[in-house]
């Protein structure tokens, strides 16, 4: 009996289209304010299934999709999403591959994962080659926009359905950071992690006393406390912060040789990566590799029900981040999302072919901009 891998099963269409999404209130960070957020899908059709993937960009992610890289797959195997991607590397060349570029040619990566499994009728996670069962997460929100009050609601919601571990925004405003970290750990209390993220915020000097404060609050993860671009302002802090604070950063990066530079230059303790601007999954899976042969983790950066299948297939996989943003977005987007489970995990589900998601094409036609 011959099987349906044992033939090749053509691209038949690509479809793009962009949504933007208003937030619930305004949202702002160390270095930027915000009241919505672009959302970008890509459908892609072979062999009678449709597989889905997306990102968070402008609407130039869509115009890269529909006019370049669709030309690229098309009437190509829907089997091999590898081929797929290194033909898509080759076709971007004059484009310059960086920000918008990289982000089209991840959710075109992502749809051709999904399809490739429904065809194959596998969940994504198997077909990864899954090593961890769920991916851990944390809680992330906790913008500079939120009142004391608001910030500490939002946490312990977190906290209080079993996810162990929280992160904050920090930076915009600093003279308000020790109030706001300290209402932060009063609230939580104790026994949850604490995690803040300047955005690349602070400078050198100011970025490591702010990390000695941070510290007498219990906070390990300080994401980001110089621009990503300052490697060696982020090597100084992995070397001269305090015990036991993780320096971590990397959700800027777009294709491989950044995730090079940064761990070469001993820049982080904890690499971050997003699957929905590096590459897609197969982008990430080469991350992951980057990392694998330096010991070093990697967390992955928010889209979480499309990262909490591809953790699963991450050795040394650290943790997923469980943005606010996107929980809210991939909810409105899509029917069978995966939600946390007590101990703060993403579990895949293993009964249902590719990453489970079907689209809410009417919940989403409202915001349609593209």
């Amino acid at each position: 009996m011959t099987s349906r891998a044992a033939t090749a099963i053509p691209i038949e269409s690509v479809e793009v289209s962009a949504y933007a999404i208003p937030t619930d209130a305004p949202e702002s960070d160390g270095t930027l304010a915000w009241d919505s957020t672009t959302f970008v899908l890509v459908s892609i059709r072979a062999g009678g299934l449709v597989g889905t993937g997306y990102t968070y960009g402008g609407t130039a992610v869509a115009t890269v999709v529909g006019g370049k890289l669709a030309e690229v797959i098309t009437g190509e195997d829907a089997l091999q999403p590898p081929a797929r991607w290194a033909g898509m590397q080759h076709a971007v060349r004059n484009l310059g591959k960086p920000g918008v570029v990289a982000e089209a040619i991840s959710a075109v990566d992502i749809a051709l994962w999904d399809l490739r499994a429904r065809l194959l009728d596998e969940p994504l996670a198997v077909a990864l080659g899954s090593v961890h069962d769920a991916t851990p997460i944390y809680g992330s929100g906790g913008f500079t926009s939120y009142d004391n009050a608001t910030l500490c609601k939002q946490l312990c919601g977190w906290a209080d359905a079993g996810i162990p571990r929280v992160k904050m925004k920090v930076g915009r405003d600093p003279e308000a950071d020790t109030g706001r970290v300290s209402a932060a750990r009063a609230a939580i209390g104790e026994g949850i992690e604490l995690f803040v993220d300047a955005n690349g915020a602070y400078h050198r000097k100011q970025a490591l006393w702010w990390a000695q404060c941070f510290a007498d609050f219990g906070v390990r993860w300080f994401e980001e406390p110089v621009t990503s671009d300052d490697l060696e302002g982020l090597r100084q802090l992995t070397e001269h912060g305090p015990p036991g604070m993780d320096i971590a950063a990397g959700e800027y990066g777009y294709h491989l040789p950044y995730f090079e530079h940064m761990l070469a230059a001993g820049a982080v303790d904890c690499l971050q990566a997003d699957v929905t601007r590096a590459l897609g999954i197969t982008g990430v899976l080469k991350v992951g590799a980057l990392c694998d042969a330096r010991g070093i983790d990697l967390s992955l950066h928010c889209a979480p029900q499309i990262s909490g299948q591809v953790g699963t297939a991450i050795w040394h996989l650290r943790h997923l981040e469980y943005f606010h943003d996107h929980v809210r977005i991939e909810g409105l987007a899509f029917d069978g999302v995966i939600t946390p489970e007590p101990g703060g995990v993403l579990r895949p589900d293993r009964t249902a072919p590719g990453h489970g998601l079907t689209v809410k094409e009417a919940d989403l036609s409202e915001f349609r901009v593209a």
